[in-house]
C-alpha cells in the first residue's frame, strides 16, 4: 500500500497558555492530527488530507503547513465562500482540556457537496481510507450518504477503511443520529480505533465487554480500544499483549488518541503484528502529551 487518503476538518488552533500570556496560533483537527503523525511514522506512504477550505490568508497558510509535513494536498476543495473553523484551548494542572469552538462558517462542512471538484470517487486510488466520527458530523447527511455509498465499491476492490468513532455531542442534532449513522460506519470499517469513553457516551454501555461485542457484532474484526492511561485493547487478537507504562509526564492531552492512530496505523501498514501496532500508538501518544498542543515539533 502506497496511498492513504484521512478525510477531515483542519481548524485553526488557538493555544491558551497558563500564564496568560498571547495565544499561541497553530493548526490541528483529529484526523489531520492522525495524518500527519503516520506519515512521519511512515514517511514511504503518501499520505493526502481530504477536506475543503477558503481562498483566504489562513487557509494559504494551512496548506502550506499541510505540504510542509508531507502531506498530499491534491484532494483539498477550495471555496471562495468559505473560511476554516477556529477553537481555542486551555488545559488545568493536570493537563486536562477544554475547548471554545468557533465552527459554523467553516468551509470543511461543505466538504463532497455539489458543486464540488473532489468527491468520493477522487478516494478510488488509495488503499486505505481513514476517517472519524468527527468528520461524519461536519459532514452533510447527504455528503456523508455519497460517502458510504463510494465505499462498498472502494472495499470490494481491495480498499480498507480505518474508523475512530470520536463523539462529540455538540456537533450533532441529537444522539438518536450520531448512533444511526456512526453505526453505519461500523459496519464498513476494517480498522477501528475508538476510545472506551467515546463508546460510553454514544451508546450507555455498562462494560468494556459490552462495547467488544457490539463492535464484533457489527463485524469489525481488527484495531484498538483506547483506554488512555490504563493502556489499549486489542480488537480481534487474542494473544498475549505487552506492558504499556505510563507517560513520563503530562503537560496536553490533546491528540493523544489520534497520535495514536498515527503511530498504530504506520506499525500496522509495515506489517507489525497487533501487539507491536498498539505499543508503537501508546508509546506515540504518550511522548505527544508532554508537550503544548496537537502537534509537537518534529525530532530531530
Amino acid at each position: 500500500m502506497t496511498r492513504v487518503a484521512c478525510i477531515g476538518e483542519c481548524m485553526v488552533e488557538l493555544t491558551l497558555p497558563k500564564d496568560g500570556a498571547a495565544a499561541r496560533v497553530g493548526f490541528a483537527g483529529d484526523t489531520l492530527n492522525t495524518a500527519i503523525y503516520l506519515k512521519r511514522g511512515a514517511p514511504a506512504l503518501s499520505v493526502a488530507y481530504v477536506t475543503a477550505l477558503g481562498q483566504d490568508a489562513l487557509s494559504e497558510r494551512m496548506i502550506a503547513f499541510f505540504a510542509d509535513e508531507g502531506l498530499d494536498t491534491g484532494l483539498i476543495e477550495r471555496r471562495a465562500d468559505r473560511v476554516p473553523g477556529l477553537y481555542a484551548i486551555s488545559t488545568d494542572a493536570a493537563g486536562e482540556r477544554s475547548f471554545t469552538y468557533w465552527r459554523e462558517s467553516s468551509a470543511a462542512r461543505t466538504l463532497f457537496e455539489p458543486p464540488a471538484e473532489v468527491t468520493p470517487a477522487r478516494l478510488a486510488g488509495c488503499g486505505l481510507v481513514y476517517l472519524s466520527g468527527i468528520t461524519l458530523a461536519v459532514l452533510s447527511a447527504r455528503a456523508r450518504a455519497a460517502l458510504l455509498e463510494f465505499i462498498g465499491p472502494f472495499r470490494k476492490a481491495g480498499g480498507l477503511v480505518a474508523f475512530d468513532s470520536n463523539y462529540r455531542p455538540r456537533l450533532w442534532p441529537d444522539r438518536a443520529t450520531a448512533q444511526r449513522e456512526i453505526a453505519a460506519f461500523w459496519a464498513v470499517t476494517d480498522i477501528g480505533l475508538p476510545s472506551l469513553d467515546d463508546e460510553f457516551a454514544l451508546w450507555g454501555e455498562a462494560g468494556t465487554e459490552a462495547v467488544l461485542a457490539r463492535l464484533g457484532a457489527a463485524g469489525l474484526r481488527q484495531g484498538a480500544l483506547k483506554r488512555g492511561a490504563e493502556g489499549p485493547l486489542a480488537i480481534g487478537w487474542d494473544g498475549a499483549l505487552p506492558g504499556f507504562p505510563p507517560a513520563a509526564r503530562v503537560v496536553d492531552t490533546t491528540a493523544a488518541g489520534d497520535s495514536f492512530n498515527g503511530g498504530y496505523l504506520a506499525a500496522l501498514l509495515a506489517g507489525a503484528p497487533p501487539p507491536e501496532r498498539l505499543l508503537a500508538g501508546h508509546r506515540l501518544a504518550s511522548e505527544v502529551i508532554g508537550h503544548p498542543g496537537a502537534i509537537m515539533p518534529r525530532r530531530g
